[in-house]
Formats: structure tokens, C-alpha cells, sequence
């Protein structure tokens, strides 16, 4: 097949057709074709000519050029498409390194394989152009809904036809009793977009707590725009839903207006979600309120806050336990991940139980530990005295106010108290070196030697051992695991170790030992500083 005038024009027709068609720039076909048309003329002069075809835009006509570089005489290495200066004199005048010499060679017949190849280099480059044109599209896209028809399905997968391209909605991303055919209507959010290898890649959700706020967004004109918040979702798809709402207008009440006259705009979220029931919850700062709200129906006696620990201990009637935890814990898992607390629900007898137990336990040990007897011990308690450091480095005046306790007595108090815990330190400290525990470790600022008993017991008995400790190891911490939180104990954890105090302590570790540079760390440390900057103020201007 030889470029001739006949077929020039049809190079040119033949470009916007396949441009209209795949919806991309008829430029970049032309450029296609300028690559197959290239190669194929290698084929025929050389490989190792430097061969280069341009299409006129206008006319089409194909010009084929050879091109040579000028290059010094030791760098020449392909005679074929270089030159030394000396020999490109016979070509050009006053010629430099780095020139090029351009000259026009015959067009070339294309052979069946030569056009074979041509194809093929034409479909490659268009598919590209294709998934760049569907990329962009796509990538400010993620995050909104999207309306689609069902192409197959793949194990499971849905293969979804969003128009210029195809999305999948994994099976762990659908709704449980969801069953699609082709051809059938879907509404989606999109997930995620990503260039992959073999273009990119569109992925959907039905389970997403954002689809359900998205799916609000439609339903509910004051949260379009911006009257009403969504400030939380929890989900567990397919089966019930809690949402927290806030209203910045006074006037309007946030969860009658997500509800809907006759719950006309919820019902409409429900029936997208095949039935999902959703709790609309008015949203609180006052984290207790809040979580309040959103244990409902269940009715709460009493709320009571760590906010250290990041947990929270619900009081509830003997006849609201049930209902506050749910079936299968529902209710309290859903409110738990709804205000980010981890929830400890107990009745009002449980909980008269554990104080008692726990008012027993410390008059027990005042009693042991500073030869009390047991009234004068419970007085402490009730004071509000938890354990021994509190005896020992309270100030004086807390002591006084004690019925009965003069300066005398708070000074015997808390000598006992110090000497108790000087006895427990140095006790630890013995059986820490009895354990093998060595002086790097010992001497090491922020471990009490109580601390050094604990690690040597968990078979940390050097400092290289505990610079190679994670945080969470030392501090504890939660995994998730088919689905369910299960607790990591930490060796540091029973001393109130938190992640950070953690973190703080292997890292000053590792300086020490000058595995980590400090410069390095203050450098991430400015970094990070400049970066949450950053998110305030693309927050403020969200806002």
C-alpha cells in the first residue's frame, strides 16, 4: 500500500472519523498514523535510520524525511543516523555538533505485515489518547454520584456503563442482597479514580458512608446549600444508619427537614438503599449530648467522659440495656463509630457494683500500704485519692481539709506514701536486673523502674531492644479484623503509656543509639506543622 495522492485525502477522513468516534483529538490519530507510517519505512530502509513522516493537516500528503545528527567523531556510533562535522560538510555549510541534516526520501509500499503493524501501533495510540480523555474526565469526579446501566457481571463485580467508559462495583462495595441484570439502571458514588497500567480504573460504592450523605445532598435542599451540615454517617449497609445533622439557621430544624413532610425525603434515601432504616441525629459539641443522641432509642442515666483515653462509659436502665446495645450490638457499634469514642454500656447496677468494687479496693490498699485502719482509709477515698503517688506529692492543703487530719498527720501520710513507693521502685529495679535488664536501658529518662520491670518481663532488656519497639506495642492500640476491633495490649500500657509519649520515647531512643538524625525529625516536624497550616486554611475557605 503506497501513500498516493488517491488516499491522501482518506488519511485525513479516516482520522476524524476514529476522533468523533473515541471522542479524542483528531491530532493525536494523525500522530498515530505519522508513527506507523514511520516504523514501516524502516522496516524497508533500515532500523537504524532515523525515519520521520509528517502528514499534512490540510492535504494530507505524507512526507517522508531522513535525519541525521551531527555529532563528535568519538561519539559517533550509528552511522545511519549520525555524522561527524567533516562529513557533514558535504551536505551543509559551517555545520556545529548538536545540527541536523534533513533530507526527503520516496515514499515506501507497505507490505500486509508492514500494514498489519501500522494498525496496530494506530489502535494502541488511540486507546491511549482514550484513557487519558476518560482519566480526565473522571479524576474530579470522585466523591459524587453517579447514574449508570449495567454491562455484566464478573464474579461478583458489576461492570457498570457510565457513558465514555466502564466503572466496577466490587462485591464487597454492594449492598448484601443487591442482585443486578444488564441493563438495569444504578446509582453509585464514585470511590475512587485511578491510572492503572491498563488505563484507568473507576471504582464505585453503594456501601460508602458518603453515598448516603451524597444520596441526602439530592433529597435535601437546605444541605445543598449549606443551611443544614451532615457532620457524621455510620453505616452498616443494607441494614440501619445513623446520621448527625447540624443547623446553622435557628429557624430550621435539621432532622425535620431530612426527614421531609411525611418522611417523603428519608423515604427516598431508604428506598435507593433497599430498605436501610436510618436514624437522623441533631448533632452536638458537647461530645456527651452527642452521644446521647445518638444511642436513641435507648435512654441514658448517665454519661461519663475519659477524654485522655478517647472512651466513654454509658449508664443505662436494666430495661434499656438491650435496646441502647442492639441486635448483634448494632445500635452501640454504630453510635460508637458515629462520634468516634469507644463505648462502654453498663446498668445502673453495674455500675453501683464497680464503684463499690473499686471503693473496696483502694480503702484496701491505703490500708496495706499506710498502716490505716479502715475508716481512716475510706476517708481518703472519698476525698477523691486513687493511689499512692496522689498521697505522696499532693499538696499539703489538700490533705487538711481531710475531717480529722492536721499537719502532723499529713506529713506522716505522705512520708509513708513516699517511702512505700521508693520500696516498690527499688523492688522493681532488683527483679528488672535480675531479669538480665542492662544500664542502657536502666538509665534511660522516662521509664520508671516499674516500667523497666514490665519491659524486661516482655523480653526487652537493652535499649537497641526497645528503639526497635512500635508504638503501639509499647501503648496498645485496636485492629480490625473481619470486621470486628480487637484490642492490642501494649507492656506500657497498664502506666497510662500514650501513643505519642510512646513515639516520643522510641524516637528519643533511636537518636540516642544515632540510628535517626534529629535534624531529620525536626525538619518532618516543620513539615508536618506547615501542612496541617495548610488543611486549617483549606478548611476555613471550605467552610
Amino acid at each position: 500500500m503506497a501513500i498516493t495522492s488517491a488516499n491522501q485525502l482518506e488519511l485525513l477522513q479516516t482520522a476524524e472519523a476514529v476522533a468523533r468516534e473515541k471522542m479524542i483529538d483528531p491530532g493525536l490519530v494523525v500522530e498515530a498514523m505519522e508513527e506507523s507510517l514511520a516504523r514501516a519505512a524502516k522496516s524497508r530502509y533500515g532500523a537504524e535510520m532515523d525515519i520521520r513522516v509528517s502528514i499534512d493537516r490540510k492535504t494530507g500528503r505524507a512526507t517522508f524525511t531522513r535525519v541525521r545528527t551531527v555529532v563528535d567523531e568519538e561519539e559517533l556510533e550509528n552511522y545511519q543516523a549520525e555524522m561527524t562535522v567533516d562529513q557533514a560538510k558535504q551536505y551543509m555549510e559551517d555545520p556545529k555538533v548538536g545540527d541536523t541534516y534533513v533530507e526527503e526520501v520516496p515514499p515506501v509500499e507497505m507490505g500486509r505485515i508492514a500494514a498489519q503493524s501500522a494498525k496496530q501501533v494506530i489502535l494502541q495510540r488511540v486507546r491511549e489518547a482514550e484513557r487519558d480523555r476518560q482519566f480526565e474526565e473522571f479524576k474530579d469526579r470522585a466523591g459524587t454520584i453517579i447514574n449508570g446501566m449495567v454491562k455484566r457481571e464478573e464474579y461478583g463485580n458489576v461492570i457498570v456503563d457510565v457513558g465514555s467508559g466502564e466503572a466496577i462495583l466490587r462485591r464487597n462495595e454492594k449492598i448484601g442482597r443487591e442482585s443486578y441484570r444488564p441493563n438495569d439502571r444504578i446509582r453509585c458514588y464514585i470511590k475512587d479514580v485511578r491510572r492503572e497500567p491498563r488505563g484507568p480504573q473507576i471504582f464505585l460504592s453503594r456501601t460508602a458512608p458518603e453515598f448516603m450523605a451524597e444520596l441526602f445532598k439530592m433529597e435535601v435542599p437546605e444541605i445543598y446549600d449549606g443551611i443544614i451540615e451532615i457532620k457524621a454517617v455510620a453505616r452498616d449497609p443494607g441494614s440501619r444508619a445513623k446520621i448527625a445533622v447540624i443547623s446553622y439557621d435557628n429557624s430550621i430544624d435539621p432532622v425535620g427537614a431530612c426527614v421531609g413532610m411525611r418522611g417523603s425525603r428519608v423515604q427516598a434515601v431508604v428506598n435507593e438503599l433497599q430498605g436501610e432504616k436510618i436514624d437522623i441525629i441533631p448533632w452536638n459539641e458537647d461530645q456527651p449530648t452527642f452521644l446521647v443522641n445518638a444511642l436513641q432509642p435507648a435512654e441514658v442515666s448517665k454519661v461519663v467522659l475519659d477524654e485522655e483515653a478517647g472512651k466513654i462509659e454509658v449508664v443505662v436502665p436494666e430495661e434499656q440495656l438491650s435496646l441502647a446495645i442492639g441486635r448483634r450490638g448494632q445500635n452501640v457499634r454504630l453510635a460508637s463509630q458515629l462520634t468516634g469514642l469507644d463505648i462502654d454500656i453498663m446498668t445502673e447496677e453495674e455500675e453501683s457494683a464497680r464503684r463499690q468494687k473499686e471503693f473496696e479496693e483502694r480503702t484496701q490498699l491505703f490500708m496495706d500500704t499506710l498502716d490505716l485502719d479502715e475508716f481512716f482509709a475510706q476517708l481518703l477515698v472519698s476525698e477523691g485519692f486513687t493511689n499512692l503517688e496522689e498521697v505522696a506529692y499532693v499538696e499539703m492543703d489538700e490533705l487538711l481539709v481531710i475531717d480529722g487530719v492536721d499537719e502532723g498527720t499529713a506529713q506522716e501520710l505522705q512520708t509513708r506514701a513516699r517511702e512505700n513507693l521508693e520500696a516498690q521502685a527499688k523492688a522493681a529495679l532488683d527483679n528488672a536486673r535480675a531479669l538480665g535488664v542492662e544500664d542502657s536501658l536502666v538509665e534511660f529518662e522516662g521509664l520508671t523502674p516499674q516500667m523497666i520491670e514490665a519491659l524486661a518481663k516482655d523480653g526487652v532488656k537493652t535499649l537497641e531492644d526497645f528503639a526497635t519497639c512500635a508504638d503501639w506495642e509499647l501503648a496498645g492500640g485496636w485492629t480490625t479484623v473481619e470486621g470486628e476491633r480487637v484490642k492490642d495490649e501494649g507492656i506500657l500500657e497498664p502506666f497510662d503509656v500514650t501513643l505519642e509519649e510512646a513515639q516520643d520515647l522510641v524516637m528519643t531512643a533511636r537518636v540516642m543509639l544515632g540510628w535517626v538524625d534529629p535534624t531529620d525529625l525536626v525538619e518532618e516536624s516543620e513539615e508536618q506543622v506547615d501542612a496541617d497550616g495548610e488543611q486549617d486554611q483549606t478548611v476555613e475557605a471550605g467552610a
